[in-house]
């Protein structure tokens, strides 16, 4: 289908300039947002329709509203950069729209064309452009997002659905400015089970990850692992990043994509780009026993975490239990850096973009 026009409304009452300007001097991440939202809706008789930038604000939802009661709802995250040129650029939004359709295929929702859901994000970031943050590792950070809309009560998928982008000035995800982040194993509770929904970008993933990264940050770390559903043996993601090893032959593993983790769009750039690099990645299980012999051992020098938000996070120390132990010098690896360095360099339009990876504003 083609994509239709986004009707524009009117904001009755824009935010101030000067008001702006404070908001975007410093921003919390997630905590700032912009004047502006896209809204388009869908149901099964109309398909997709009315498609809106709008003054962002509250939703009116029914209290038997689908979502609310047999959470059907996705999402997504990827940020707009500003260039040297001043020019605006998302990375890989082409990857973030075939995630979405694909979450939406396993939680029985209505898929979205790629082209009306890139235009979409494309509408979102052009009507709140003024909002970039200029601070380190600024970004407009953008979550489109999908719910069932239908009003009922009954155990079936909806035949209405509501799309959004809503947008977020945004600087560096991790404020502490510690070198590396301290990691807390999950020994007890599970993100995700063979079958599930691991692999989709639902709410309900998070939630079920909230109680162990709760207990993380209780116990003085900045975030939580898990181990999988069936041995609580091998690594799986963080809470909403995926993990990489690297060892002193330079090669690298991460966790292979089974169906129980998010198949992150930073996660595949890294590879490409290690791969690029001559180095070795294998997507193979890594075992938490073995990760800390590893590391004890000093076979394994790096460990870092990567996603949308954070990019890419070095490790410095794990605690399992009562026992800790410490990634190479606790801070960040050189290749760590490096891969790091490529990724930023890419998406601020630094360095070239040899897979096309950019799309220029």
């Amino acid at each position: 289908m083609l994509a239709p026009a986004f009707a524009r409304l009117p904001h009755p009452n824009p935010t101030a300039d000067e008001v702006r300007a404070a908001a975007i001097a410093d921003p919390v991440f997630g905590r700032v947002f912009t004047d502006h939202m896209v809204s388009i809706r869908y149901s099964d008789a109309k398909g997709w329709h009315d498609a809106q930038v709008m003054p962002r604000g509250p939703l009116l939802l029914d209290p038997a509203t689908a979502v609310l009661h047999y959470a059907q709802e996705i999402f997504e995250g990827l940020k707009a950069y500003r260039l040297d040129d001043g020019s605006m650029a998302l990375f890989r939004v082409e990857a973030n729209a075939a995630r979405f359709n694909a979450s939406a295929r396993r939680m029985a929702m209505a898929e979205i064309p790629e082209e009306l859901f890139i235009g979409a994000v494309k509408a979102a970031v052009e009507a709140d452009a003024d909002w970039f943050p200029p601070v380190a590792g600024g970004a407009l950070y953008l979550r489109p997002f999908m719910y069932a809309s239908e009003v009922f009560l009954g155990v079936k998928p909806a035949s209405e659905y509501h799309f959004l982008v809503i947008v977020s000035p945004v600087g560096n995800y991790f404020k502490s400015g510690a070198p590396a982040v301290s990691l807390w194993v999950s020994e007890h509770y599970t993100r995700a089970a063979p079958g599930g929904t691991g692999a989709a970008k639902c709410g309900g993933n998070y939630a079920a990850s909230l109680i162990a990264q709760q207990e993380a940050i209780a116990k003085g770390h900045d975030q939580v692992v898990f181990l999988d559903a069936a041995e609580h043996r091998w690594i799986e993601e963080l809470g909403g990043m995926n993990m990489f090893f690297v060892f002193d032959d330079g090669s690298i593993v991460t966790p292979p994509l089974t169906g129980t983790i998010l198949p992150g769009i930073t996660r595949d750039a890294i590879i490409t780009l290690a791969r690029d690099a001559g180095l070795t990645v294998r997507e193979e299980p890594y075992s938490i026993d073995q990760w800390q012999a590893d590391a004890e051992s000093g076979r394994l020098t790096e460990s870092f975490a990567c996603g949308t938000a954070a990019v890419v996070t070095p490790v410095g120390k794990v605690t399992r239990g009562q026992t800790s132990f410490t990634i190479g010098a606790g801070g960040p690896g050189q290749v760590t850096t490096t891969l790091k360095d490529k990724l930023v360099g890419i998406q601020r339009g630094l360095a070239p973009d040899p897979h096309g990876w950019v799309t220029r504003l």
